[in-house]
């Protein structure tokens, strides 16, 4: 089974500045991203997921997120299980993103 990495909001800008082709995936439902979401993020929520992920590509990074990061590490290990690599997942969710790097990303 693949690793998944936990990364932080600030690991995560580094990683974007780093390898612009990571893909960033908010799992949370759509009156959720409908308040915030990271810029160019692909939105599958929870319940889709198994349904969907099909639509992901192959081979590049994945962030998974969600609010404070419980969905998306349930989310990253099907992922995981269904053979994604390299799969991270975004310690405390959208909220920590907000917190720590001061900027509240608007849909």
């Amino acid at each position: 089974m693949t690793d998944i990495i936990r990364i932080t909001a600030h690991e995560l800008e580094n990683l974007l500045a780093q390898q612009p082709d990571t893909l960033l995936l908010d799992v949370r439902e759509p009156e959720e991203t409908a308040l915030c979401a990271l810029p160019g993020s692909v939105s599958i929520p929870m319940g889709e997921l198994a349904a969907r992920h099909n639509e992901l590509p192959d081979g590049c990074p994945i962030v998974v997120y969600c609010a404070h990061g419980i969905r998306s590490q349930y989310c990253a290990l099907f992922l995981a299980d269904a053979g994604f690599s390299p799969l991270y997942n975004l310690t405390g969710g959208i909220d920590a993103w907000m917190r720590d790097t001061g900027t509240v990303p608007r849909a």
